[in-house]
């Protein structure tokens, strides 16, 4: 098996400064689609315990948003509260506002996996299944699934003259999403396996830490992975990204 690939050392400074200041980190890997059974199976999952997902991007035809690092989101979820957040990246932790850090809806994240890293800011939100199916399907503003302050933390990095309800609608993503405790791994593991509309499937793994936990974890993680056979050399997909670029393409029948 290959080696999985290495943050440099000037990388890994900058993610360990990263860390310092931010509130929680995830770590992340995707496999390789040849792989995703053979990989489910190594990880003893039973699919009747997923839970469905649909995932709703926002943003404009040519990904301004995007552009400026700015993800806004919303999630309609089976058998719970729908879900929304505005999201900033990447940042540097210390040049955020300390009242927005005090704040319980707002979160500093590293999300890391094999060879990169990336801090983002997230401003979360709750809303109701029902409202983000009328806002998809534009029978209520865009902008009433977001609170006040999401509102004005998307206004003050969203690019000039691009409101909330001049987006469109980027989805949906179906998405099955499980958590277990793999047996001689001892923390929590999430699967998420994304389905896009062309046949093409991410199945990605993550598990979240504390900062400082961060490098014991990754280690941990890799090694627990490595040896059921889970391949930590392949090209890494980022969920988010893929499906922007599908949406946003431009589509034969246009």
């Amino acid at each position: 098996m290959k080696t999985p690939p290495r943050l440099t050392t000037e990388q890994l400074d900058e993610v360990l400064g990263l860390l310092r200041g931010a509130d929680s980190a995830e770590l992340k890997l995707t496999v390789p689609e040849s792989d995703h059974y053979q990989s489910l199976r190594a990880l003893q999952i039973d699919p009747l315990d997923a839970r469905m997902r649909q995932i709703f991007f926002f943003d404009t035809p040519d990904l301004a948003l995007n552009a400026a690092g700015v993800v806004v989101r919303a999630r309609r979820i089976q058998d719970a509260a729908a879900d929304t957040v505005v999201k900033l990246r990447p940042v540097v932790p210390d040049d955020l506002p300390k009242k927005l850090r005090k704040d319980p809806s707002f979160g500093v994240e590293v999300d890391a996996m094999p060879g990169g890293f990336v801090c983002s800011a997230s401003l979360k939100g709750r809303t109701t299944n029902d409202a983000v199916r009328e806002a998809t399907a534009g029978k209520r503003p865009i902008r009433n699934l977001y609170s006040k302050i999401q509102r004005a933390f998307y206004s003050e990095h969203a690019p000039d003259g691009i409101g909330l309800d001049d987006l469109v609608v980027l989805g949906p993503i179906p998405v099955l999403k499980l958590k277990l405790t793999p047996v001689g791994f001892g923390r929590k593991l999430a699967v998420e396996l994304w389905q896009y509309p062309d046949g093409s499937r991410i199945l990605e793994l993550s598990t979240k830490c504390r900062p400082g936990e961060a490098v014991q974890v990754a280690a941990e993680a890799s090694a627990h992975l490595g040896s059921i056979g889970i391949d930590l050399s392949s090209k890494q997909q980022t969920k988010t990204a893929t499906a922007l670029r599908y949406f946003a393409r431009p589509r034969k029948d246009a």
